[in-house]
């Protein structure tokens, strides 16, 4: 019999290979939970083809998971309300301006876009750097002729939304422009500025760029680039259209005009006009000297004082407050002072910081160059009688010419079109009769009265502009001409020579309250005038110009 053969040792127990199911690579590791086999088709329990499953609930004392107060049904609604977005309509027939002010004040992903460019056509539309480039060259000129930051934003913006760029934002403070495109959400942005080196007032310029803004954004008219380009160089080529003679003369007679309007005579208006005529020659001269404005408002005040000074040291019966009081109304920055609380008004706080402390450094110039003649004066026993300047002259009809006439120089000082001096003239007559008949006859508060009568100013001026598609300031600022505080001014200054400090201050924050009472109605009197026109935004509450009380 035949031993069974002994069969191989038993391995030990660590070597004990490991079993089938283990080592087969369609088993699950240990410890993950298989999938539930999948519904059948039809049933109720399956999802949907691409809606995904819910995830499954997060442990208590996660951060992802939601409070224990938390309800779906009473969450609010997300992105979107519940009533949907309100849609902007923008009218066509409501001016470009109130249309790209609109759009401005809305949030960027509320604006309409544009109906239909070259580009949703197929077609080539003009190089985006070039209408950037375009657009910052008339924006330049808009800014240096006083218009306001926010008009000129929206002149920016509709130059490029007519081109079809309409994702862009213009930005502008007092001394820099610049602009941002950004294609798509993937592209990246393209952005250009340009910085206004050099302002002058020529409004005859700044009619003719409004016109060319008009014609680009008007739908009858196809005006390209290159054609934009060759009638913005035109414009800057285009001669002032009063002389230099000229301009010195509506200097004077403006100078006599103010003194006539403050009680003076034929004698006070001749001499108050001689100087007014050498002030504005000196300032001439040191313009072209190089020396900064600051300079030349100082030395353009100091010929017009020494001229009541003269009077005064003769002894002739007239009124030297008149003359000295007449030589700064041409003087007084009124067009910037408005520039300056407009911008402040819709919320462009740094270049309304910016104009306002120019504003300031004029003003000093002025009453440093009088108060060095006054004090001059004072040395020599002059006897200046502050309170001439304080006794109210009732003459209506002279006085209703002289301020008519001092409108019409004022205009020909900044420039204006022949078209456009007449209406200025006439609103400035009546912005004085109301003046006069609240603060003269009806011996009312005088800032009242300014204000009431500015408001006026602003809101025939604006009606104006908008009936021939052009700026207002053309209407506006030669109409302020009368309301100007150049006899608080004058009394002032005066009153610092004599040591009378508070007094003097006094009535330096009085004419700073005229001036401002000059620019908030002026600026009111423009809101006032949109009431009475269409609103752009039709249906829906027109939104405020950067902020809504504080937030």
């Amino acid at each position: 019999m035949v031993a069974e053969p002994e069969g191989p040792e038993e391995a030990p127990e660590d070597r004990k290979p490991l079993s089938d199911e283990a080592t087969s690579e369609f088993a699950l590791p240990e410890g993950l939970v298989p999938e539930p086999p999948p519904e059948p088709e039809g049933s109720a329990f399956v999802v949907p083809e691409g809606l995904a499953p819910e995830p499954p609930p997060e442990p208590e004392g996660s951060a992802f998971a939601p409070p224990s107060t938390y309800s779906a049904k009473d969450s609010p609604p997300a992105f979107t309300p519940a009533y949907g977005v309100p849609l902007a309509r923008l009218p066509q027939n409501a001016p470009w301006q109130d249309r790209m002010r609109t759009m401005l004040r809305l949030p960027v992903g509320d604006r309409p876009v544009v109906p239909e460019t070259a580009a949703a056509k197929g077609e080539t539309g003009p190089s985006v750097p070039r209408v950037l480039d375009l657009t910052l060259r008339i924006g330049e000129l808009l800014l240096a002729g006083g218009e306001g930051a926010e008009d000129v934003e929206a002149a920016m913006f509709a130059i490029c939304r007519s081109y079809g760029l309409d994702r862009c934002e213009p930005t502008v403070t007092f001394t820099l422009l610049s602009i941002t495109y950004q294609p798509s959400l993937v592209d990246d942005p393209v952005t250009a500025n340009r910085t206004v080196r050099r302002r002058g007032t020529d409004y005859t310029r700044l009619a003719a760029v409004y016109q060319l803004l008009a014609d680009i954004n008007a739908p009858a008219h196809e005006v390209s680039p290159e054609e934009a380009y060759r009638r913005l160089a035109e414009i800057r080529r285009n001669r002032h259209p009063y002389p230099g003679w000229a301009l010195t003369a509506a200097a004077g007679l403006l100078a006599g005009a103010a003194s006539v309007l403050l009680g003076g005579g034929a004698t006070v208006f001749f001499v108050a006009a001689l100087g007014a005529v050498l002030g504005d020659r000196l300032a001439w001269l040191c313009a072209g000297r190089g020396l900064p404005e600051f300079y030349q408002f100082l030395v353009a005040a100091m010929p017009p004082a020494a001229m009541g000074v003269l009077l005064t040291l003769l002894h002739a019966d007239l009124r030297p407050s008149a003359v000295i009081t007449g030589g700064l109304f041409a003087l007084i920055p009124g067009r910037a002072l408005v520039a300056a609380v407009q911008d402040g008004l819709t919320g462009f706080y740094i270049t309304a910081s910016a104009r306002l402390l120019e504003v300031a450094y004029f003003f000093v110039a002025i009453v440093v160059g009088v108060l060095s003649v006054l004090y001059v004066a004072v040395q020599f026993d002059a006897q200046l009688n502050p309170e001439g300047v304080l006794r109210p002259v009732e003459r209506p009809v002279t006085q209703i010419v002289s301020s008519m006439v001092l409108c019409a120089t004022f205009a020909i000082l900044l420039q204006q079109s022949r078209a456009t001096v007449l209406f200025a003239t006439l609103n400035g007559g009546v912005a004085w009769v109301v003046y006069a008949s609240i603060a003269v006859t009806a011996e009312g508060s005088a800032v009242m009265a300014t204000a009431v009568a500015a408001g006026l100013v602003g809101l025939f001026g604006q009606l104006m502009a908008r009936y021939h598609h052009t700026s207002s300031l053309p209407y506006v600022t030669a109409a302020i001409g009368p309301l100007l505080p150049g006899s608080a001014t004058y009394f002032g200054v005066l009153a610092i020579a004599q040591n009378n400090l508070d007094q003097g201050f006094a009535s330096l924050a009085k004419a700073a309250a005229l001036a401002l009472a000059i620019a908030i109605g002026v600026n009111l009197g423009g809101e006032l005038a949109r009431l009475f026109m269409r609103a752009p935004g039709a249906g829906s509450a027109r939104s405020a110009a950067k902020r809504t009380r504080g937030f």
